[in-house]
């Protein structure tokens, strides 16, 4: 009955806090990316970011602020792994980049959700939120600004498909494009309506 000695409700209402505000924001996190039908979605930003509250809260109840750093550190470094399985490269070009960048900030604000940061993991959140949704159409613009207008064209290719065919799609895409010497420099992918997605396909 060893584990009674750990029991202190004081500590179990604070882990629960923590916990639920990882969950909390790790959910809004996910939604956004979810809603934008990226490779990591709501699930996967929850489970980063409660699984980084995990490890940093055990850390804190055993060792102190010291222990907390030092789990911080390898969750840091190892976040890293999960993100480069949602990094792909396709005839070139590299897609996942944005996604990856997010689960890492996903662990960032469970560690300092385990950490009883409650306040700074908010901050977190609507600062990465922020840089999803509030930059994009200012990466958008500056994308279709050409470097050089005698020399640089940008073409849009707008394709609405049923959203289970949609990675089909977008295969068959890449080798139509590629087999006319026109490689895509991004591809979109977003929601429209309740059945369908559109793919937006950049050329330059």
């Amino acid at each position: 009955m060893k584990f009674l000695q750990h029991v202190q409700f004081d500590n179990f209402l604070d882990t629960s806090v923590s916990f639920l505000t990882a969950f909390i924001l790790g959910g809004l996190i996910g939604f956004e990316r979810q809603y934008r039908q990226r490779t990591a979605g709501l699930r996967t930003n929850v489970l980063v970011a409660l699984g980084a509250a995990i490890f940093v809260d055990i850390a804190v109840s055993l060792h102190g602020a010291d222990g907390a750093v030092r789990v911080i550190a390898y969750v840091v470094s190892g976040i890293g792994f999960l993100g480069a399985g949602v990094i792909m490269r396709q005839e070139g070009n590299i897609h996942g980049l944005n996604t990856a960048a997010t689960l890492w900030c996903s662990a960032a604000v469970g560690a300092a959700a385990g950490a009883d940061l409650i306040l700074e993991a908010i901050l977190a959140t609507i600062f990465i939120l922020a840089a999803n949704t509030l930059l994009r159409p200012i990466v958008q613009a500056i994308d279709r600004r050409p470097l050089d207008e005698e020399a640089e064209l940008l073409n849009v290719i707008y394709i609405i498909c049923d959203r289970h065919c949609s990675k089909f799609v977008m295969e068959q895409i890449n080798i139509t494009l590629i087999k006319y010497n026109y490689p895509p420099k991004d591809i979109e992918v977003e929601p429209f309506g309740d059945l369908d997605v559109e793919i937006e396909v950049t050329l330059i």
